[in-house]
């Protein structure tokens, strides 16, 4: 059965990182942004029941959601852990086979991953969110903030220019960092 075995506060104000009892995914991440993104995954449609949820956001063993300004915690986490204690974790979306494409064999693009994984991509997930490099337009990445990250002031600005800090030191000095 899931449990939450505690909660993290974030960054963002308005959301909370929940730290379950067991693994929901292996690698991949999944987020929601509203509730018609999230109609073909059963786990997150039913957190999108909870009324004042804006977003959804899930990987390994943790469920960062993100409330409406109006709502309150009371309201969502109950129904949130009574959610858990229900919900057959075999309903979750298998995670896809992972395929080398064109673009993740390309060399820079391989190098700046790995780099975000090793010394960004923790960290977020510390504060209940990620992070996706969409892609790469000539010394221009383009990510895409997840969970807590994705509608947190301080991921705008601050979070973006240290990624670019990082990406330029240990990768190539002409990279800039764009959101997507």
């Amino acid at each position: 059965m899931l449990m939450v075995q505690d909660v993290d506060l974030t960054p963002n104000p308005h959301a909370l990182k929940f730290i379950l009892n067991e693994k929901l995914l292996n690698y991949e991440t999944r987020q929601f942004s509203n509730k018609e993104e999230a109609e073909k995954d059963p786990f997150a449609k039913a957190i999108f029941q909870i009324p004042g949820v804006v977003s959804v956001f899930y990987m390994d063993r943790f469920v960062t959601i993100e409330k409406s300004k109006e709502a309150n915690w009371g309201s969502i986490q109950r129904p949130f852990i009574n959610l858990l204690k229900e919900f057959d974790k075999n309903l979750i979306p298998p995670e896809k086979e992972i395929e080398v494409s064109e673009k993740e064999s390309n060399e820079l693009l391989r190098k700046i991953n790995e780099l975000l994984d090793r010394k960004v991509r923790p960290a977020l997930a510390g504060d209940g969110g990620g992070l996706e490099v969409i892609g790469i337009e000539g010394m221009t990445v383009k990510i895409r903030y997840q969970g807590a990250c994705g509608s947190c002031p301080s991921s705008i600005s601050g979070t973006l220019l240290a990624i670019e800090g990082l990406l330029k030191r240990d990768i190539h000095p002409a990279i800039q960092v764009v959101p997507a």
